[in-house]
């Protein structure tokens, strides 16, 4: 699917200010790691990820989304205003009812008839905003748009390491269930898309397997905050090899659309970011050469539908986006669901 006066405005992001190391989270999982003989090291070695963050305890993942937000507007030197629309996108949300769209339209102090509503599907809710988003502007419902989330990680690990340390009948097997859990760390992220100005989004490529729904099953009463338990079990390496298999056939469907120059290849790609494992073989099935990757995971870990704006608006910090550069976006989520985009810088 190809797009005409589609922009990305703005992307930005915010970082927890709480680190953990892999170490650090091991050393948590000491009696769990004695009693199955386990070596420290382990996590990092087969991830690659150094470190995740996390929000201090009572931070909302509306207040997580609504600091990304204003850091966005202020970025893009626009009014609170202009946003038409505000998509909210976290697998965290601050409960069931109502949408955690509506504290981040309170928060910012935008118009009394802002379109406001929750879009979630995994780790993919950013990427199914840029498409909404795209189609509001594209039929004149709204001239300025924004996507955020707030992905609240901490009581996810928490709980984890809580079950882990005191399950004494959990084996070596069972423990990779429970593996994908200890990788994700918390971020918040804003995208604001437009009609005119900014960086034009070219094409979208989509494609699923939702016979595969059962293989990452995540639960939690009462949102993402300290006052849940949530719980995730996930067949890492199915997961794996399920979630490449569909990115394949979503690369296809965008490489028919994206005008990719530099013999039919992106610049530079920003993705959903999950490990190092799940990063090289994405990368050797599509083609596509190491270096043109923006890895982020080594430092923030599977940060959910953060983790694909946070790799773009950490690019462009870094300095990696030059104007003209050919952009691939890709994201996947467990479903299984994978979306790509095209974007010029």
């Amino acid at each position: 699917m190809r797009f005409q006066d589609i922009h990305l405005h703005t992307v930005a992001a915010s970082l927890p200010p709480r680190v953990l190391t892999s170490l650090q989270l091991e050393e948590r999982l000491a009696p769990l790691y004695q009693r199955l003989h386990l070596a420290e090291g382990r996590l990092e070695l087969m991830t690659g990820i150094h470190e995740r963050r996390f929000w201090h305890q009572g931070t909302l993942p509306s207040d997580a989304a609504t600091q990304a937000a204003r850091v966005a507007l202020e970025q893009s030197g626009m009014d609170a205003s202009r946003i038409q629309a505000l998509l909210y996108c976290g697998v965290s949300r601050d409960c069931v009812e109502p949408a955690t769209s509506t504290a981040v339209v309170r928060n910012l102090g935008l118009r009394r008839d802002t379109l406001n509503f929750d879009l979630s599907n995994a780790c993919l809710g950013m990427a199914n905003a840029i498409a909404v988003m795209a189609a509001m502007l594209a039929s004149g419902q709204v001239e300025c748009a924004m996507a955020v989330t707030g992905e609240n990680a901490g009581p996810l690990v928490e709980n984890t390491i809580r079950r882990l340390n005191q399950d004494a009948s959990l084996t070596r097997q069972a423990l990779k269930e429970e593996f994908a859990s200890l990788t994700i760390g918390s971020a918040a992220a804003a995208i604001i898309l437009t009609r005119q100005g900014g960086h034009p989004i070219l094409a979208m490529g989509q494609a699923s397997n939702c016979q595969c729904d059962d293989l990452c099953r995540g639960d939690a009463a009462g949102g993402m905050t300290e006052g849940s338990a949530p719980v995730m079990h996930t067949d890492s390496q199915r997961l794996l090899e399920e979630g490449v298999t569909v990115a394949q056939r979503m690369w296809q469907d965008l490489c028919r659309e994206a005008p990719w120059g530099d013999g039919g290849l992106p610049d530079l790609v920003c993705g959903h970011q999950v490990s190092k494992a799940h990063r090289d073989l994405l990368f050797q099935r599509l083609g596509l050469p190491l270096d043109r990757d923006f890895p982020i995971f080594p430092a923030t870990g599977n940060c959910g539908s953060a983790s694909l704006p946070l790799a773009l608006a950490m690019a462009q910090k870094a300095g990696a986006l030059r104007p003209g550069m050919q952009l691939a976006l890709l994201g996947i989520g467990s479903g299984i669901n994978s979306l790509g985009f095209a974007l010029q810088w």
